[in-house]
């Protein structure tokens, strides 16, 4: 773990690079496909961009990378690989010390892009010119789902979105956000497709509780809630659109329509429109009762603080991931800025696998040399570890042509105890 090394070109595994190829068998095939596709991911997650990395990778050249990248990748395929991914890591035993999956926490990073395309515009929370990077971060730290989105679109329409579009066999039930991530409809067209939304609510103070009745009181609480008789929900409304919003959520499930668009429309649309008051109803009712969870609940403070907090480190490991061009997207395409995105959560996806494998393999050295490792000492481990690679230096590409052999995902140690006490949540914080 100590050795400085390059950064290795993306050790994917081999189911992933089997899924890029020409949109069209009529294309003349590559020499050395799995070479070709490594060197591409490598370059194109790292942002050098092909004919800056083609003067520091020898046999390659510009051309032959930006060819790879536009005829042979898509979207499509770079969600798939990213899901393949996703799968490789949850099946690692190692990664049971960090969590199981059920969480994820949604969060955006700002990205530098030039201004003349059609999604970048300067942003009013960071005060400068690009995009938006959305990404869904796993409890197990790796990315599901990534998104680019210009600055002026409202982040916490795109939470759902990623959750439903997440194709790896990580299923999160728990989604955690900032303060952006919650608002009445969210709240509402989450419980209704099955998530529990728990963001990290900075105001909450200034936020409304609402009563189930107007003669509803509360012995301790009652001032949250206002002046009683007002600030009351009303199941009526719910009750009489009750099958209008589930028609909404099974067309949203079946992907009849995209979240985005639909809360788009609900936090733009009348407010006379009885499908967005019954929408905000339910909100409110989700709304607070998460509120209460909320305030009552330390521990679950300190998972959503925690949870949220590894988003941080996650876009940090990632920038750091993709040094290249000093992190300015050049291309102007909207479609190629969202490759981008992919590519370089694909190689930084990479990289945690990488660090895992690296983390578990240490891990057995030492347990043949009769150390003691316990369960809660992984956990504070984080796999966002940066010291051992080399980004400086002149590529090698002598081994490509070698594919990576069989891993032991397996790891001589009792995670069981961790899941029962919780142990690995809480300490997500100091870990990240």
């Amino acid at each position: 773990m100590k050795i400085r090394r390059p950064l290795p070109p993306a050790e994917i595994p081999s189911c992933s690079w089997q899924r890029f190829g020409p949109a069209s068998g009529n294309e003349p095939k590559l020499d050395d496909p799995f070479g070709r596709y490594v060197l591409t991911t490598f370059v194109k997650g790292t942002n050098m961009g092909p004919y800056e990395a083609a003067r520091h990778i020898p046999g390659v050249s510009g051309h032959e990378l930006a060819y790879t990248a536009n005829r042979h990748f898509s979207i499509v395929l770079l969600n798939e690989a990213i899901a393949d991914l996703v799968n490789a890591h949850a099946h690692l035993d190692i990664s049971q010390a960090w969590g199981d999956g059920t969480t994820v926490a949604a969060d955006d990073t700002h990205m530098d892009a030039y201004l003349d395309n059609l999604l970048a515009e300067t942003s009013v929370r960071y005060g400068k010119p690009g995009g938006i990077a959305y990404h869904h971060i796993s409890d197990t730290y790796v990315a599901l789902f990534t998104h680019f989105i210009p600055c002026g679109v409202w982040e916490a329409v795109y939470i759902i979105e990623g959750l439903l579009k997440n194709s790896s066999e990580v299923k999160p039930t728990t989604v955690h956000a900032d303060t952006q991530g919650q608002s009445q409809p969210v709240f509402a067209l989450a419980h209704l497709l099955g998530f529990d939304l728990m963001p990290r609510i900075r105001n909450w103070k200034g936020l409304t509780f609402y009563r189930p009745n107007k003669t509803t009181e509360y012995v301790h609480i009652d001032a949250l809630f206002g002046e009683v008789g007002k600030n009351v929900i009303d199941w009526d409304l719910i009750e009489s659109q009750f099958r209008h919003l589930m028609k909404v959520a099974v067309s949203v499930r079946e992907g009849a329509i995209s979240s985005s668009t639909l809360l788009k429309r609900l936090r733009s649309g009348s407010r006379k429109n009885a499908t967005y008051a019954a929408f905000r109803e339910v909100g409110r009712v989700i709304r607070t009762v998460q509120l209460l969870r909320y305030l009552c609940d330390p521990a679950l403070r300190r998972r959503v603080t925690a949870a949220t907090n590894k988003t941080e480190a996650f876009n940090g490991f990632s920038q750091w991931i993709g040094f290249g061009n000093r992190g300015v997207i050049a291309d102007n395409d909207p479609v190629e800025q969202e490759k981008a995105m992919k590519f370089k959560a694909l190689l930084t996806n990479a990289v945690i696998f990488h660090n895992a494998l690296d983390i578990a393999e240490t891990v057995r050295q030492l347990l043949d040399e009769g150390w003691t490792i316990e369960p809660e000492d992984l956990a504070h481990i984080s796999p966002y570890l940066t010291e051992h690679i080399n980004r400086s230096c002149e590529y090698s590409t002598h081994e490509l042509g070698i594919q990576p052999g069989p891993y032991d995902p397996k790891l001589d140690v009792d995670f069981t105890l961790l899941r029962e006490q919780g142990i690995a949540v809480d300490n997500l914080r100091e870990a990240a």
